[in-house]
């Protein structure tokens, strides 16, 4: 499995808000909404947005990150050279880790697909 180095993150807001002014895909279901945007770096970056209004504790919210840079980790190799913001919505919060995985593996090749297209 591919690691996941501090070069894999968005890590300042300049890199945050070129994503979110100007998605180039989108993907969006119940539990969390794709945001990405293509990068000239020749690799990926995850960046993500969980926000307590929606995931009251920290450890719900510490849980879902792991479970996204988790998948991330795993697709790493099909999404190439995109920026991605991954925000969570309300069907996170009292959701199964299960449900967590297969919604974000839903997410992925459909991210992967658009942004080849593009």
């Amino acid at each position: 499995m591919a690691g996941f180095s501090k070069k894999m993150r968005l890590l300042s807001a300049a890199d945050f808000k070129r994503v979110f002014d100007a998605p180039d895909q989108r993907s969006v279901d119940n539990m969390f909404t794709l945001l990405a945007r293509k990068n000239e770096l020749g690799y990926s970056r995850l960046g993500m947005a969980i926000t307590k209004k929606r995931l009251k504790r920290a450890v719900d919210r510490n849980y879902a990150k792991r479970i996204i840079r988790e998948t991330f980790r795993a697709q790493q190799d099909e999404i190439v050279g995109v920026d991605v913001v991954v925000i969570n919505r309300n069907g996170v919060a009292g959701a199964e880790k299960k449900a967590l995985r297969n919604s974000l593996k839903k997410h992925w090749p459909r991210l992967a697909k658009r942004c080849a297209k593009s």
